[in-house]
């Protein structure tokens, strides 16, 4: 039964809870057994050790090992398990830079995280250039399509959550999205090296239609869009699992795991718009295909390795149905008055065996209609408040009506992370083919990839999380004396403001980018590519604050059981961003192309105005960034109840 729960396609709650309420009993001592069903004579302070002992002994927070029994503290979970998720020491090696800003836990280039994002950015960072340059399409279309396959990569972790929260498990969920992810690959580079699959070279003499190429080369990127939806949910908040909530130094060290994480994509990223961009560029597609599908294949190799250090949690269904039964209930009794004293409304005790590990949420006063869901009608009638208690559907816990208020007040800072995922988005594609048409020479015959540009955003981004995690952070908590130093939707803000500075400094080289264009008449100007580095830097540093912190965000703040799908929800953002992105394009296209001076986005860039599509962008920011703080001042923050006090709070975190 044990090796049901943990196999990796099958893993029933029921199974779960029997297993942990078995090993429990496993783990007491003889004497306890044998008066088991005895009252023990201990006092307080006894009782207060014992609990004490077996809190630092064992892991009671809903999670198993991968034996399906309650999971050992000391040889499971944390950074010892984290490692094999995000990071391998012994990959430090590639590169000194990074070995001199690692962190001492050894969290810097990743196992399988490292080689999904090396093999996603090194297919998406260039991209555009393949569009242009091999399928000949034009920058327009080529611009949409980028926008089109990255949104619809950034939607598919909301799928991949649901399925990983609901029904599969995140270890179960991440195995077969990362073989998905493989076949993907693996179709890309047949793509590549299939004579009659091979696109034509750069001369086009080879008399063959690109039209098959085409086909099998976006089948292969949507499957790998598809491999994507979930192994990014799945992963990042199964690597968050690992750490326990209950414990305060568990609970202190994931607050570094996001950053870390972060990290460990900055360090894929780098090199996967670096060394991969540059073999795409200088030696062949076929043989940068070739070496992200091993490096994959190897990475998911070491994720299976640390299979026995890993602690999992079983799915506990649709997280979707408990918020419609609060609703549906509220509904009923919506001409039932709100009680005075929030007591009064049903919470199901914490001493059940079923809730022994499941966290309860304190009561918040906003959206009190919906507090109506958890009203007791039948308190005088002993039979029907047990039949009333019986059905979800008619009574709801207090909990039950705090997770839909998360998620409902979610909503707002998700729509005002939009414009940041538009900024975000002009990176891969507009920035990118500014780049291509600068001098990007480092003297002699060597010529810095257009892509590779991007890197100056992944490495402000590693300075940003360094800074932040190792001399910001600790300063802000001895100064405040709060956990976290600085709230999480503070962070956010902040990152918000960097992405209008870097938009602002786009349109400011982009217009000088133009003079020079239009003085030279030349499609590869004597303009230096390093003009760039500023918007890229600005972009990358905010990205350490507002993607890091978007992330924690959505993990922390959603429900205990759909923190995959809290991070689909993160991930969503620069889905519906990359859509909104080609909206924009196409309306401000629409718009711009009946002026006498002609379209914003001419085929050609030299008579195209960009820096004026980065003023829109930026003035668009700016006022949204005006929006979030009204937000974000007004919000309040999950409040758990522990056994002693209450953690998350808003006094804690604000």
């Amino acid at each position: 039964m044990v090796s049901l729960i943990m196999s990796p396609f099958v893993t029933p709650t029921s199974l779960y809870k029997s297993s942990r309420a078995s090993s429990a009993l496993q783990h007491r001592s003889p004497l306890h057994l044998l008066f088991f069903d005895m009252e023990p004579a201990w006092d307080e302070k006894s009782r207060a050790e014992k609990s004490q002992d077996d809190e630092e002994k064992w892991v009671c927070d809903s999670s198993v090992d991968h034996k399906g029994t309650v999971p050992r503290r000391a040889s499971t979970g944390c950074w010892k398990a984290s490692l094999f998720i995000i990071g391998s020491k012994e990959l430090v090696l590639v590169s000194m830079l990074l070995v001199l800003m690692m962190n001492y836990h050894g969290l810097c280039l990743t196992a399988i995280e490292f080689g999904e994002r090396l093999c996603y950015f090194g297919l998406a960072t260039n991209l555009i250039i393949y569009l242009t340059r091999v399928l000949h399409q034009e920058l327009k279309t080529a611009a949409k399509n980028v926008n089109y396959w990255s949104g619809v990569t950034s939607m598919m972790p909301l799928v991949g959550g649901f399925v990983a929260d609901a029904y599969l498990g995140r270890f179960s969920t991440v195995l077969l999205s990362t073989l998905i992810y493989i076949g993907g690959l693996g179709l890309l580079t047949m793509s590549q090296m299939v004579p009659r699959l091979k696109p034509c070279d750069a001369s086009g003499a080879c008399g063959r239609s690109l039209r098959l190429h085409e086909v099998i080369f976006f089948v292969a990127m949507y499957m790998i869009s598809g491999g994507t939806g979930g192994h990014k949910p799945s992963l990042e908040s199964f690597g968050a699992d690992q750490f326990d909530d209950n414990h305060g130094e568990e609970r202190k060290q994931k607050m570094s795991y996001f950053n870390w994480w972060s990290f460990a994509l900055c360090s894929g990223l780098t090199l996967g718009v670096t060394v991969v961009v540059y073999v795409q560029d200088a030696v062949s597609w076929w043989l940068a295909d070739v070496v992200l599908t091993a490096v994959m294949c190897f990475c998911f190799v070491v994720f299976l390795v640390g299979r026995p250090f890993y602690r999992y949690r079983a799915p506990e269904g649709s997280p979707f149905t408990p918020m419609l039964q609060v609703v549906v209930a509220a509904m009923a009794k919506r001409h039932l008055p709100l009680p005075s004293d929030a007591d009064e409304l049903y919470e199901v005790p914490k001493t059940l065996p079923l809730q022994s590990d499941k966290r309860l949420l304190c009561h918040t006063s906003k959206l009190r209609f919906l507090d109506k869901a958890a009203i007791v009608e039948h308190k005088d009638d002993e039979e029907a408040s047990a039949t009333e208690k019986l059905n979800p559907w008619r009574l709801a816990t207090v909990t039950q009506v705090e997770e839909l208020k998360l998620i409902l007040a979610m909503v707002p800072i998700w729509l005002t992370a939009l414009p940041l995922g538009i900024c975000i988005g002009q990176t891969a594609t507009f920035f990118i083919k500014q780049a291509s048409t600068m001098n990007r020479s480092l003297g002699g015959s060597f010529e810095i990839p257009a892509a590779s540009v991007f890197a100056f955003s992944a490495i402000a981004m590693i300075i940003s999380v360094t800074f932040y995690d190792k001399i910001l952070e600790p300063s802000l908590r001895r100064a405040t004396g709060r956990e976290r130093g600085i709230s999480i939707l503070k962070r956010i803000g902040i990152g918000f403001a960097f992405s209008v500075a870097a938009m602002v400094s786009a349109a400011l080289v982009e217009g000088k980018r133009l003079r020079v264009a239009e003085a030279e008449q030349s499609s590869v100007i004597s303009m230096s590519v390093f003009w760039l580095v500023p918007q890229f830097m600005i972009m990358g540093f905010g990205d350490g604050f507002a993607l890091v912190g978007l992330q924690e965000y959505f993990y922390d703040q959603v429900p205990d059981g759909m923190r995959s799908l809290g991070i689909g929800f993160y991930l969503s953002v620069f889905g519906v961003s990359n859509f909104l992105s080609s909206l924009l394009i196409t309306v401000v296209d629409h718009i711009t192309s009946r002026g006498e001076k002609g379209s914003w986005f001419a085929k050609d860039l030299i008579r195209s105005r960009l820096d004026c599509y980065y003023w829109l962008i930026s003035a668009m920011s700016a006022v949204n960034l005006c929006g979030y703080v009204y937000i974000a001042t007004r919000y309040s923050y999950k409040r758990v109840q522990r056994k002693v006090g209450v953690v998350n709070s808003p006094e804690a975190d604000v």
